[in-house]
């Protein structure tokens, strides 16, 4: 996972902002899927 992106992550969790964090979960979902396929 990149470090920006776990960043966001972790703010996001520390707010408990939920639409933050299911954005952040598709942004990661389609980032795997794009570079692991």
């Amino acid at each position: 996972m990149p470090t920006w992106l776990k960043n966001q992550m972790m703010r996001a969790y520390y707010e408990k902002n939920s639409y933050q964090i299911k954005l952040l979960n598709q942004c990661w979902f389609f980032y795997r899927k794009k570079h692991c396929s």
